[in-house]
């Protein structure tokens, strides 16, 4: 019971990584708000494990607000947040990839994170404690072509998780990352450009350890991230990735 005590939202909570992460703080002890801006899918991870599911559009400033001031108003404090919502666009030439499809990957993986940080951090410097994990991933280590423009919002990630470390350290508040390789989600057939046998072999291919990460993964690096057991990790992009950025 690691996160005895401790509340959290974890954002993109309705399936895949998100998903599993929420289930890990829930098993640890957390009371968890998941939020996602498909608010049946939350509630069907919610329900279960005893958290509270709520809609929310990340990229949306009036959204996050409505959110967090509804998080507030069920737990009471806000010890945790992991901004786990994501997306990518299809893999194509950099100049290929449509503005639309630009403006929504940087809505969603990068402004995504100032707009928590607007409604949430104020709280969290008041209470002069938390934990704020950001997934990032090996993309923004080591990037594939093709998916440039995601790769580039990874790469802002992990610099913006050690720009808000340092930034909130005096305030008793850790900002971490986590650096996944592509893993069973949503968002694998979009990363690798179908799903047939033969595009899997060629992925995993890349991956020393085999296989692809698992929500129990992210699940598992998370809970460590943000408990205790972590108060002397900050500004630290970890990598689970199976070795895939050796």
């Amino acid at each position: 019971m690691r996160l005895a005590g401790k509340t959290a939202i974890v954002t993109g909570a309705g399936s895949g990584f998100g998903a599993g992460i929420a289930r890990k703080f829930a098993a640890e002890g957390a009371r968890v708000a998941l939020v996602d801006i498909n608010p049946a899918a939350a509630s069907e991870i919610a329900t279960p494990i005893g958290g509270i599911a709520l809609p929310c559009d990340v990229s949306d400033g009036a959204s996050v607000g409505r959110m967090a001031k509804e998080v507030l108003g069920a737990l009471g404090r806000i010890d945790i947040l992991v901004n786990n919502a994501g997306i990518t666009h299809l893999p194509a030439f950099m100049e290929e990839v449509s503005e639309a499809d630009f403006d929504r990957v940087l809505a969603v993986n990068v402004k995504s994170v100032y707009l928590t940080a607007r409604a949430l951090v104020p709280h969290m410097k008041g209470n002069k404690s938390g934990a704020i994990l950001n997934m990032a991933s090996t993309a923004g280590v080591s990037p594939r072509p093709r998916l440039n423009w995601y790769n580039a919002s990874k790469g802002w990630m992990i610099a913006a998780t050690r720009a808000m470390a340092i930034e909130l350290a005096p305030f008793g508040v850790r900002v971490n990352a986590l650096n996944p390789v592509a893993g069973e989600t949503p968002l694998l057939r979009s990363f690798m450009g179908g799903d047939t046998p033969e595009i899997r072999a060629k992925f995993l291919s890349t991956i020393p350890l085999g296989r692809f990460s698992t929500p129990q993964d992210m699940g598992n690096a998370a809970c460590f991230l943000c408990s205790d057991e972590a108060a002397m990790v900050t500004g630290v992009a970890l990598e689970v990735d199976g070795g895939r950025c050796i």
